[in-house]
C-alpha cells in the first residue's frame, strides 16, 4: 500500500535480533519473513478524524478545520490546527457565516468529505454550539480535495437551529453532528450521523446533488435516546464478509470519560446492525428522564479498544487514554483494512494525537485491531516457535470507566503450554488462519502479528483477539 516505511526481506536465521524467535530450541524453519525497521513516525492532531484517499495521499479531516496528510498512513504532515488557520475557504467566516450564526458557535465540529459520481469534493460540514444540541449540517463542494470549497448551504438542523415552529424533542430527535457519508455494495450513497440526544440516524442521499433525499425528515434511527453517550458514527463495508460495520465511541470524549471504540454489523446499510451476542442497537437508549446513563448501553457492541497501558507501575508513559470518534480504510491493492482515530495518553492531559491501527476480521467476521500502531506490517503465516516467549497481555472489559487497564504477565512455551497465574491454553494455528487464546472462561478468536513496538524500539510479536462476549484482549511480547 503507498509508500511503506523501509522494508526488506531475509531468512529467518538473519532476524533472529529483530524479535521475531525468543528462546526457541527448535530448528528454525526456512521461510522468508518480513522485518521491519524503525519507521520514524511523525505525529499530528486531527479530532474525530475522517480518512479520505486523493491519489496517493491519505487526508483526515476533522473538528475545528484541522486536516493533515499521509502517503503512508506512518509519516503524517499537519496541514492546519484550526478554523483561522485553514485554506479549505478563502473566506470561512464570510462563506459559511449562517451555519456560525445558526448553530451561535465560532467554530466547527466533526466534517467528513466523500468524493462522488462527477469526481468532486463534497465536504459535509459541522457546526454545533455544544452545551445543547443547537446544530447545523452544511454542504460544500470542490473540484480537489484541499479546497477551494464552494458553499451549497446547510440542509439539516436540530436544536434551536429549526425554524420556529417546528417542534424539537431533544430525547427522540438527534444532534444534527458527526456526519460520515459512504456508498453501500450496490453504489447507494447514505450518511449517518447524530450523537448524544435522540441518538444515530441515517438518511439516504441524492448522488447528483450530495444531499438528502427528499421526504426523509430526520431519516431511519439505528439507535440511541434520551441522551446516552454515543458518537462518531463511521460505516465500512466488508466484502469478504458481506457485512456493513458500523464503528461507534461510548463514553465521554475527554480523559476521564472514558470514550471506546465499539462495531456491531448488518447485512443492510441501514441496519439493523447486531453486535457477537445478537444484542440489537435499536434497543439502545436511556432510561426516560436520564441523561449520560453509561450503564444502560455497556453492554452493547464489540469492543475494538479502550483506556490501557503497558506500564506496569505509575507513572504511566504508554498506551491510550480515551481512544475514539474513528473512521475506517480499506486498501484494495494490498488487501489491508485500517482503524484511525484520535486518542488522549496517560499522565499528558487534555493534549491528542491520532492513530492508526491495522484491523482484521475473525473466522466469524468481527474486527480486531493491532495492539501497536501501524508501521508498515504484513501478517504471515507465523510458526510456534515464532510466537514463544513472555508476553505482557491486556484483557479490556465493556464498562465504561476512566480506569486505565494494566498488563499482567503470561509466557508461552516451545511446546505452546503456558505459564500463567490464571488457567490458560493456546490452539495455535501455523496455517494463516486466526488462533484461540482461552484465559479462563474467556475465549478469544484473533490473530498474532509481528509488529514494531514503539516503546521498545524493535520489532515484536503481538496478538489482539475478541472474546464470546465482545472483550478485546492484546498481548505484546516483552
Amino acid at each position: 500500500m503507498k509508500k511503506h516505511s523501509k522494508l526488506y526481506w531475509g531468512l529467518l536465521s538473519l532476524i533472529l535480533g529483530a524479535g521475531i524467535l525468543v528462546g526457541c530450541s527448535k530448528a528454525v524453519p526456512k521461510k522468508v519473513k518480513q522485518t521491519l525497521s524503525n519507521p520514524n513516525f511523525t505525529n499530528v492532531s486531527v479530532h474525530d478524524p475522517s480518512v479520505i484517499k486523493s491519489g496517493s495521499e491519505y487526508y483526515i479531516i476533522g473538528s475545528h478545520m484541522q486536516l493533515a496528510k499521509s502517503n503512508n498512513l506512518i509519516q503524517w504532515q499537519q496541514i492546519s490546527t484550526s478554523v483561522n488557520d485553514q485554506k479549505m475557504f478563502p473566506d470561512i467566516h464570510t462563506q459559511l457565516a449562517d451555519a456560525f450564526s445558526d448553530a451561535n458557535t465560532e467554530t466547527f465540529w466533526a466534517g467528513d468529505i466523500e468524493q462522488l459520481a462527477d469526481h468532486k469534493y463534497y465536504m459535509y460540514y459541522c457546526a454545533c454550539e455544544g452545551d445543547n444540541p443547537t446544530a447545523v449540517l452544511g454542504l460544500a463542494v470542490a473540484d480537489k480535495v484541499t479546497g477551494p470549497y464552494r458553499d451549497k448551504g446547510i440542509f439539516l438542523r436540530s436544536g434551536n437551529a429549526v425554524a420556529d415552529n417546528v417542534t424539537y424533542d431533544a430525547t427522540i430527535e438527534p444532534n444534527a453532528i458527526d456526519p460520515h457519508t459512504f456508498h453501500d455494495k450496490n453504489g447507494q450513497l447514505w450518511m449517518v450521523y447524530g450523537s448524544y440526544s435522540g441518538g444515530i440516524f441515517i438518511l439516504k442521499m441524492n448522488e447528483k446533488t450530495g444531499l438528502p433525499i427528499a421526504g426523509q425528515g430526520y431519516g431511519k434511527r439505528l439507535l440511541g435516546g434520551n441522551h446516552v453517550r454515543i458518537e462518531g458514527s463511521y460505516v465500512l463495508y466488508n466484502k469478504q464478509t458481506d457485512y456493513y460495520y458500523l464503528f461507534l465511541s461510548f463514553g465521554g470524549l475527554d480523559a476521564t470519560g472514558g470514550y471506546n471504540l465499539r462495531v456491531g454489523r448488518s447485512k443492510s446499510p441501514d441496519g439493523p446492525y447486531i453486535d457477537s451476542q445478537g444484542h440489537n442497537f435499536e434497543d439502545i437508549q436511556g432510561p426516560a428522564g436520564t441523561t449520560f446513563d453509561d450503564d444502560a448501553i455497556a453492554k452493547y457492541g464489540v469492543k475494538i479498544m479502550g483506556n490501557h497501558t503497558w506500564d506496569e507501575k505509575k507513572p504511566y508513559q504508554s498506551g491510550y487514554v480515551s481512544p475514539g470518534h474513528n473512521s475506517a480504510y480499506y486498501d484494495e491493492k494490498d488487501n489491508k483494512y485500517f482503524l484511525i482515530f484520535h486518542t488522549r495518553f496517560p499522565s499528558t492531559g487534555e493534549a491528542y494525537e491520532d492513530r492508526v491501527h491495522q484491523l482484521f476480521f475473525t473466522k466469524n467476521g468481527w474486527p480486531v485491531a493491532t495492539p501497536l500502531r501501524y508501521a508498515g506490517e504484513t501478517i504471515v503465516k507465523y510458526h510456534l516457535n515464532q510466537i514463544i516467549g513472555d508476553y505482557q497481555v491486556i484483557q479490556m472489559n465493556k464498562k465504561i470507566s476512566a480506569k486505565i487497564v494494566t498488563p499482567s504477565t503470561l509466557t508461552i512455551k516451545a511446546d505452546g503450554s503456558i505459564k500463567s497465574d490464571q488457567k490458560v491454553t493456546l490452539k495455535f494455528e501455523n496455517n494463516g488462519k486466526q488462533s484461540q487464546l482461552t484465559i479462563g472462561e474467556k475465549k478469544y478468536q484473533g490473530y498474532f502479528v509481528s509488529q514494531w513496538d514503539q516503546y521498545q524500539k524493535k520489532q515484536t510479536m503481538t496478538f489482539t483477539g475478541t472474546d464470546q462476549n465482545g472483550e478485546p484482549i492484546f498481548l505484546k511480547r516483552k
